[in-house]
């Protein structure tokens, strides 16, 4: 008998995506249906989901929704599907919330200042949803700060509701630096009463913090990887509620994403110029010349590439490497940028391609064959991160030969082991200290062993592609996770 899982979320694959977050919300609910669950998603329907392509139907009916001293508020439902599933969506049409160009969250780099209303609808219309559905989760699975008010609700308002006041909750962090901090007038909106407005509640800085509300409240806390659980205990990575957690620490965990494998395999992968696999790897040195001549890069089998593929903001490392590059660009090596983010960036890489032609390509924006592409035809794929919560193109390109060389930090130092110049284990380079001293040796590390190591390079290249993340084992842990938290709240699972 399978449990009945209510996942509530700001974004999922295929339908909306900005970060890593909507990746797990497609790919998390179709292994844990898989394993014999009942999974319901619910999401805003955002102007950029076209209800055609996707085969949404609108349910009967009309939710309502209490929005505190707004009153009700009320919104259509549409149906669909996960992807390759039996997986229902559920989108919340409501135009004046959703129904708006920029991003999902913010344009032209500013919040909407109107977020926190849209994300407090998502936490308590997720809930109100399954009276309309008639359906009664054992687990309601909140993600980030969009949804971490369902935690609090379900301890307050909603603690003697018929459908989900007997429901355990999970929250997953996915980044502690976005907390969903608003004036402190949200408190009427969320209408769970100003007692817990407070340093032992919804309270930070005179202001309402979903993110800590949710902390507080939540039976059970995971993030994404088990590096990134022990990072946010501290004032670097915490965000300032490390505090919050660490007083949480024995109801937190780490459970390391999986990756869709169906869709990044080098066997099978159809955005790349030739298969190859660990038993052939003739078709890398293929794919390799096809991604130099595609960037406009001289074809040479004799020089390292190295790859990258990411948000071009602090986050990511982009400053440190800013300053490493023309020390790396000394070397003899080439090097190919895929991405977009702070506008500082797109300019100063933009000039360093203009003054190293022959070895450096910068491509402002996101290009999915591209990345794929850049993952198959690359030697070694570069992240330098200061901070990653679980990270997934480390393990793209483990699973495509390219080996990772990242900063020892999150998931990046969960999931990738580094190389050991006598045995010949490990699986890519890491660096622990951020900055460009550290992230240039570990390159021309990397760099140097790629020129006179050809037997450490052909097990480095065999023991990453026998690395497998999938999702499945991540729906375990999650399995494990929704029992435990249903065993605090006096449920029992038969599963």
């Amino acid at each position: 008998m399978g449990l009945n899982i209510l996942m509530a979320a700001s974004e999922a694959v295929p339908f909306a995506k900005e970060g890593g977050l909507a990746d797990v919300v497609g790919a998390l609910p179709r292994a844990l249906a898989a394993r014999g669950h009942d999974v319901r998603v619910v999401m805003p329907r955002y102007y950029k989901v076209d209800r055609e392509r996707y085969g949404l139907k609108l349910l009967p009916g009309v939710l309502v929704v209490p929005m505190g001293i707004i009153g009700d508020m009320y919104c259509g439902v549409y149906e669909g599907r996960l992807p390759d599933s039996d997986v229902p969506v559920y989108f919340l049409e409501h135009e004046q919330l959703y129904g708006r160009g920029g991003g999902l969250y913010e344009v032209d780099n500013e919040g909407y200042l109107d977020n926190d209303n849209r994300f407090i609808f998502l936490s308590k219309a997720a809930l109100e949803l399954c009276k309309m559905l008639d359906f009664r989760p054992d687990v309601v699975h909140a993600h980030d700060w969009h949804t971490a008010a369902i935690p609090v609700l379900l301890n307050t308002l909603y603690r003697t509701d018929p459908y989900v006041g007997a429901a355990a909750s999970l929250l997953t962090i996915h980044n502690m630096q976005h907390q969903g901090t608003f004036y402190e007038g949200a408190m009427e909106v969320l209408g769970v009463g100003w007692e817990h407005f407070t340093f032992l509640g919804l309270e930070k800085d005179n202001q309402v913090n979903l993110l800590k509300g949710g902390l507080y409240h939540a039976t059970l806390i995971n993030t994404v990887s088990e590096g990134y659980a022990r990072e946010i205990q501290t004032p670097e990575y915490g965000w300032g509620l490390e505090g919050v957690v660490r007083e949480r620490a024995a109801d937190l965990s780490g459970i390391l994403n999986g990756v869709d494998y169906g869709e990044w395999s080098p066997e099978s992968d159809p955005l790349i110029p030739v298969p190859y696999s660990a038993d052939d790897l003739s078709g890398k040195a293929v794919c390799k010349r096809e991604l130099q001549r595609a960037v406009g890069l001289p074809v040479r089998d004799d020089v390292p590439l190295i790859g990258m593929v990411s948000r071009l903001v602090k986050q990511k490392g982009i400053d440190v490497l800013a300053e490493a590059i023309p020390r790396i660009l000394g070397l003899d090596l080439q090097f190919v940028m895929l991405g977009a983010g702070e506008p500082w960036a797109h300019f100063y890489f933009g000039d360093i391609q203009a003054a190293y032609p022959d070895t450096f390509r910068c491509i402002i924006g996101y290009d999915n064959p591209l990345a794929h592409r850049i993952e198959a035809g690359a030697d070694f794929f570069l992240m330098p991160s200061a901070f990653e919560p679980c990270g997934l193109n480390q393990m793209y390109s483990l699973r495509y030969g390219t080996l990772p060389i990242v900063r020892a930090t999150g998931g990046l130092d969960d999931s990738v082991e580094n190389f050991d110049e006598r045995s010949l284990a490990g699986t890519g380079f890491k660096f622990w200290d951020l900055n460009a001293g550290a992230l240039f040796d570990t390159l021309g590390w990397a760099v140097h062993t790629w020129y006179h190591r050809k037997d450490a390079m052909e097990a480095l290249v065999r023991n990453a592609m026998a690395c497998r993340f999938t999702w499945d084992e991540a729906a375990r842990g999650y399995e494990e996770l929704y029992v435990k938290a249903m065993a605090r709240r006096g449920r029992t699972a038969g599963i």
